[in-house]
């Protein structure tokens, strides 16, 4: 097999490969959470109010105003904690955590068998 068409079965490949996992039920509802949680108004109103909350913390510092910055730094850190709370963020981790795992084992198991293949190959040049 020459290159080229190596090139190309490993492209078919890969996107078989892409394709199965898509459909693992892992990732289905990895993006059905992260969609919810993209959607929810309430998360997003929580992700402005600790932006704008930043800014104001970089501003107060900016003018020297300590007392002002401690209060910005409180409520960042109650709306960092409201969020982290979120149900929505809660099941979005747990859930990354599960698509994550699910990808480490797929590399690890693509890797030994590449490393498989490259000691049996090296092994036949050896015996020649």
């Amino acid at each position: 097999m020459d290159p080229l068409e190596k090139e190309t079965a490993v492209a078919q490949e890969l996107a078989e490969l892409q394709q199965l996992l898509a459909q693992h039920p892992v990732v289905q509802e990895f993006h059905t959470i992260q969609q919810r949680a993209q959607n929810n108004p309430k998360l997003q109103a929580l992700e402005e109010a600790i932006k704008q909350t930043q800014k104001e913390i970089v501003q107060y510092e900016h003018y020297d105003k300590p007392e002002a910055k401690k209060d910005a730094l409180r409520r960042v850190a109650e709306l960092t904690q409201e969020y982290d709370q979120h149900p929505l963020v809660v099941a979005y981790r747990e859930v990354l955590q599960e698509a994550d795992e699910l990808l480490h084992y797929v590399t690890t198991e693509i890797q030994k068998q590449v490393n498989k293949a490259i000691e049996e190959e090296e092994a036949h040049a050896s015996e020649n």
